[in-house]
Order: structure tokens, then sequence, then C-alpha cells
């Protein structure tokens, strides 16, 4: 369960920031729209150091990481 895993997660300058590297990594990809792979280049970048997870989670040898891959995957794109 997901909710049991994070102790804090990331703030809403977070997914400022998300967009921001988002927007990047597409135009340094030649593009001037973003696109889901966008995201998924930068999120763990961005967001790894935001999610402070429980104690628990640690101890089972979940990291920030796995908890974005999740996040990532449950997430369907528009």
């Amino acid at each position: 369960d997901l909710e049991n895993m994070i102790e804090f997660g990331a703030s809403p300058r977070a997914s400022i920031w998300l967009m921001r590297t988002a927007k990047a990594n597409a135009m340094l990809n030649g593009r001037g729209f973003i696109i889901p792979e966008d995201i998924k280049a930068v999120a763990h970048e961005v967001l790894r150091h935001r999610i402070i997870l429980t104690f628990e989670a640690e101890a089972n040898g979940i990291t920030s990481d796995k908890v974005i891959d999740f996040v990532l995957e449950k997430i369907s794109p528009p």
C-alpha cells in the first residue's frame, strides 16, 4: 500500500520543477511540446530527494525510485 510507504510526499513546487525539467528535456530533443516520455525521463531526478519514506518502507528495502516507478506505471498518459 503506497500510503504506508510514504512519510512525506513531493510538494506542489516539485510538480512545477517536474514540468520545467520535462519542458527542457523536450526542447533538448527538438520538440516544443511535452510527451509522457519527457516526464518519465526526468521524474526520478526531480522527485527522488523529495519523497521521504517511512521507516517500515526503508526497512523492507523500498526506495524512493521504486515508489516513483510504481506511480509512473499506475498513471495512464493522456
